[in-house]
This record gives C-alpha cells, structure tokens and sequence, in this order.
C-alpha cells in the first residue's frame, strides 16, 4: 500500500508540473484588424487579439486614423494591409480611397500612402495573387478600378476604371448602377464584379501580365430581377461559387468553370426561416475551409445563415443562428474553421461563436469585445518574409 502511494503522489506532482508547463506556454492568437465607419465613436482601424483557448479578446486598440475604412485586403507577401475609405471626399473629383499601409512587427499600421478610387463610395477590393495588382468596387459610382502595387506596398493611381450601367427593379436601391463586390477567380485568369443596381455578375479576362481587363463573352450574367447581388465567395475546389444577394435575402450557388469563364447557376436559398417576417438585408458570405458549409449574416434577422453544401454545389439549409448583436454586416471565419466572428455594426460588438466541425453549427456565445461601429473582421496572416 505504501508503495502504491508512493507511485500515486509522484504521478501527481508529474501531472500538476505538466499542466503548470502548459499554462506557462504562450496561448496561439490571433490577430485581428477591425474595419468601421468613422462618424460616430470610431477613428479609424482598431486591433484586437482573440485567444481561442480561454476564449477571450484582448483591449482593443486604435492601429490607424482613417475615415470609413471599411474593407481590408492583404498583400500575399508583404506585411501590407490595404483598406478602402467608403467615402466621397478623396482626391479633386470626390472620390474613395484606396490607403495602403506597413504592419509594423507591434501590429501598428504605418500609412504607405493613399489614392482616389475614380470613384464615390469604394466599398471592397482585392489583391491578386502576386501582389502586383489591386481591384476595387466604387457602390457610390456604379464603377471598378484597377490599380498597380508597387513593391513596397505603395499603389498607384488607377491604371483603368469601368463604369457599369443599366438598372433594376427596386424602387429606391436600383435606380443606378452599384458595384458592390470585385474578386480574382481561382486559376488567376478572370476578375468577376458583382453589381447590386443592375443584378449583374459580370465577368473580365484578365493578363496579369499586362495588367489589362477585357469583357469576357458572355461578359454578364443576370441574376434573378430585384435580388441585389452583393459578393461571392469560392469554394476551395475553386469550381463552385457562393453568391449572397441583399435585397431578397437569398444565397445562390453557382458552378465556375475557371477554363470557359462561366458560371452556371445551381439552387438559391432564402438566408430566413421559413415564415418569418421584417424588414432584412444580407451582407456577408464565407465558405467553410472544409468546404462542406456555407454561411451568410442577416442584417434585420440578426443572424448568420447556415447552409450545408453538397457535392454537387447545391445549398442546404441548416437554420440560423443569432450574432448576439444588432447588424451583423461582417464576419470571419478563422483558418481553422473552429471559430466564426461576427461584427455587430449598430451594437458596438465583435462576438466569437465556435463552429462545430461534424455539423457546421454554431455555439452560444464564447466572447465578445465592444469596438465602435464595426464592419469588417480582417484576420492578420502570417508573411514569409517581412
């Protein structure tokens, strides 16, 4: 008996200094850049950490003044964020801003330096996959733009911009063109714009190159009257695309075929229960890194939609979930695929859910962090050099 307990108390004190070194060890974070408009509370671009194993976030600070910086891209070599400014006051013809900026090894941003977007109102963009060119979406405008990035992060004044045109049937959001969403296709050979005012998907040739865009054929693809497309999401097999659309509350999976250029339509979904009524409009879509689901926030709901996707590409509705907050315009999902982020625009609030990786739901709440009107949930990547 004296022996057995000899061998329990040193099992104890080898399993209490395990756990003691576990603890000591620094948790994995991630970092996270917070978009927001900028007239009420907020300055400009806030960082926040998130520790997934307490789960917690940490203080959030102020990284970067900047009006309405309300979308981010990354460059995918370089520590350089770039965001638009959703605004009309940049530049002699009032326009948006495309702001460039160094991440500093304390995570503050450094402004590389700021151009017009040739047009009003720029709410989204990309970069290529090279890093030498970036795309954006004028909504103010009806436009997109094109612009070259120069090694050290610094963008040049647009090298081209399209002016879409036509309109849709809503009475008050589709009485002009309003670009909402531009994306590099997977393969890199094509650059689709999404157009809210005129539902049109429209998709360019691009020689990345020469750096030139050139109307495909066929260059646009209609969505159903009145949905108001907003942006679209690729699956990672890169043959299958997720479009959300904001004015009928409906999420539509397309097949791409990176080759021809096409996108044939698949199933659409409402991103709402069944018989539920009020005012809705949706805004951002993302796709599991499993690939097996799909989701999209409701902004009136106060939800995120969840949607298992088949093999086929067809949707699957598996309910909602609510964001614990008013206006979820954006959200993230972690590289993991464990964690969902929800931004609360009119409730001040960034909210981690967990993802159940068998079923694709959500949680209840495992955190939250107040940050002042935001919009946009940018998850810092990990550069191979800096």
């Amino acid at each position: 008996m004296a022996l057995w307990s000899g061998w329990s108390l040193a099992l104890g004190v080898v399993a209490v200094a395990a756990a003691a070194t576990r603890s000591a060890q620094p948790h994995s974070r991630t970092t996270l850049y917070i978009g927001t408009y900028t007239d009420g509370a907020s300055r400009g671009i806030h960082s926040v950490d998130f520790d997934p194993e307490i789960p917690a976030f940490s203080t959030p600070r102020l990284v970067a003044e900047a009006v309405n910086p309300t979308f981010f891209a990354w460059h995918p070599t370089r520590p350089v964020l770039m965001a638009v400014n959703e605004t009309d006051r940049v530049g002699p013809d009032g326009a948006g801003g495309l702001s460039s900026y160094r991440v500093g090894a304390d995570g503050a941003l450094t402004l590389i330096n700021q151009v017009p977007t040739g047009g009003a109102g720029a709410c989204h963009l990309t970069v290529d996959a090279d890093g030498r060119h970036a795309f954006v979406a004028n909504y103010g405008a009806g436009s997109t733009a094109q612009f070259d990035v120069r090694d050290d992060g610094t963008v040049v004044e647009p090298s081209s911009v399209q002016r879409h045109s036509g309109r849709g049937p809503h009475a008050t959001r589709q009485t002009r063109p309003h670009a909402h969403a531009i994306e590099v296709a997977p393969g890199g050979r094509f650059v689709i714009a999404i157009d809210l005012g005129t539902d049109a998907l429209m998709v360019h040739r691009w020689d990345a190159g020469t750096g030139t865009l050139t109307p495909h054929t066929p260059a646009i693809l209609k969505t159903r009257p009145g949905a108001g497309p907003r942006h679209i999401a690729f699956h990672p097999n890169g043959q299958l695309a997720f479009v959300i659309n904001e004015l009928d509350s409906t999420l539509t999976s397309y097949a791409w075929n990176g080759v021809a250029g096409t996108l044939t339509q698949l199933s659409t979904e409402s991103t709402l229960p069944r018989g539920w009524r009020g005012e809705n409009t949706t805004a951002e879509v993302a796709v599991h890194p499993s690939g097996k689901f799909v989701y999209a926030s409701n902004r009136g709901h106060d939800s995120i939609a969840i949607f298992a996707a088949g093999a086929d590409g067809r949707l699957v509705s598996l309910g909602t979930h609510s964001t614990g907050g008013r206006t979820p315009r954006h959200f993230a999902l972690d590289a993991t695929g464990a964690w969902l982020l929800a931004a609360n625009q009119e409730s001040d609030s960034i909210v981690a859910f967990r993802i159940d990786a068998g079923t694709g739901l959500l949680s209840d709440e495992k955190a939250r962090v107040t940050v002042p009107s935001p919009v946009f949930v940018g998850i810092r990547p990990t550069w191979s050099s800096r």
